[in-house]
This record gives structure tokens, C-alpha cells and sequence, in this order.
């Protein structure tokens, strides 16, 4: 049987990390952990923001809602209240397809 690589994931990300997965500033990170309850970065001594999975998972969802199908911010916050478990099985099955896109592409290039 042949071995397979495990994907390894991070326990934090720093705020330079997660500006960089989302292509914003700090501030606009900022901006959201203020305006939405669900984000909720760890802190250390020095005050850096440590992000967690549930934090990245959240801010897609906030982003999705906000910038792609044109939410409000408030709009967004009920929404997410309202439809808590189905806004994140929404958000798992948009990070499969993009998974599955990625390979797709990667085999056509190769090909």
C-alpha cells in the first residue's frame, strides 16, 4: 500500500498569514472581528491576533457573504445568525469544488 502524505494544518495563523489567504489589509480583518461575534482571535502576550481553523472558516464565510453575493454587513450578521449550520455546510461544499477546480486545472495542465 502505498504512503500518502498528510496535509498539515497549522493550530494558529498569524494575521500576516490570513491577510495573505484573503488578499486584504489587516484592517479589514480587523474591521470584521469587530463587526462579527464569531471571529474571536486568540491573543498573545504582545497582543498579536492567533487565528484558528473555526476563525479562517468564519471569515470565508463573512467574505463569501459580504463580497461575493453582495450582503451587507448587517444583512450578513443575520444571516448568519439565522442559518448558522446551514451557512458552514454551504461554506464546506464551496471549499470542496474549489479543491476539486484546483485538481482539475493541475491535470490539464499536465496533460
Amino acid at each position: 500500500m502505498p504512503y500518502k502524505e498528510r496535509e498539515i494544518n497549522k493550530l494558529y495563523y498569524t494575521m500576516g498569514e490570513v491577510t495573505a489567504m484573503f488578499g486584504v489589509n489587516a484592517s479589514q480583518i480587523r474591521f470584521y472581528e469587530r463587526e462579527f461575534d464569531i471571529i474571536q482571535p486568540k491573543k498573545n502576550k504582545k497582543g498579536n491576533r492567533l487565528f484558528t481553523q473555526d476563525d479562517i472558516a468564519n471569515l470565508k464565510i463573512i467574505f463569501n457573504l459580504v463580497k461575493d453575493k453582495g450582503y451587507t454587513l448587517q444583512g450578513a450578521r443575520d444571516y448568519i445568525r439565522s442559518n448558522k449550520n446551514e451557512v458552514k455546510e454551504n461554506q464546506r461544499v464551496i471549499d470542496s469544488l474549489e479543491r476539486l477546480k484546483k485538481f482539475l486545472v493541475e491535470v490539464r495542465d499536465s496533460l
